[in-house]
């Protein structure tokens, strides 16, 4: 258990890798809130690894979007937040990105997941849960050239709209 716990706050630390000092979500808190969310939800057996982290950073990233809701209400001052300046590759790289701008990406990724659900998949085991090409192949059961290209045309598509809603 404790090495769960390591590595489900390492996914966490990826994803607040850049935030500021006074960013007041720590990784054990996203966690904490995490746990909390799947232990009220039905959870049916997990066929390996790939599906319990897929499930993990997706949880953290409702934790960490919700956060930042709260944030950026006109009551708590909105502050700015600082995002992974690799995000997703083809995305515009600002090094410094508001709340506003984080949920904007965030509702872009749900945009995309409703047009192509493998294709959002593929995002989000890749950034969001970290696991490598071969695994996200073996977890969505298609070949490493499907997941490359599916990687490729997300994040060109994810660039295109972030950049049309501007």
């Amino acid at each position: 258990m404790p090495r769960l716990i390591d590595e489900l706050k390492g996914l966490a630390r990826r994803q607040l890798v850049d935030a500021p000092a006074d960013f007041t979500l720590s990784p054990t808190a996203m966690v904490n809130e995490a746990y909390l969310r799947l232990v009220g939800s039905p959870l049916s057996g997990f066929s390996g690894r790939g599906q319990f982290f897929a499930l993990a950073a997706r949880v953290l990233r409702g934790v960490l979007v919700d956060h930042l809701r709260a944030r950026s209400s006109a009551k708590r001052g909105g502050d700015a937040v600082r995002l992974p300046p690799e995000l997703l590759g083809a995305v515009p790289e600002p090094t410094m990105l508001d709340p506003e701008k984080v949920l904007t990406l965030h509702a872009a990724l749900r945009r995309l997941e409703e047009i192509d659900p493998r294709r959002g998949r593929v995002v989000e085991l890749r950034y969001f849960a970290g696991l490598t090409i071969p695994e996200i192949a073996v977890e969505l059961e298609v070949s490493v050239p499907t997941v490359e290209r599916d990687w490729r045309v997300a994040r060109r598509w994810l660039a295109s709209d972030l950049a049309g809603r501007r």
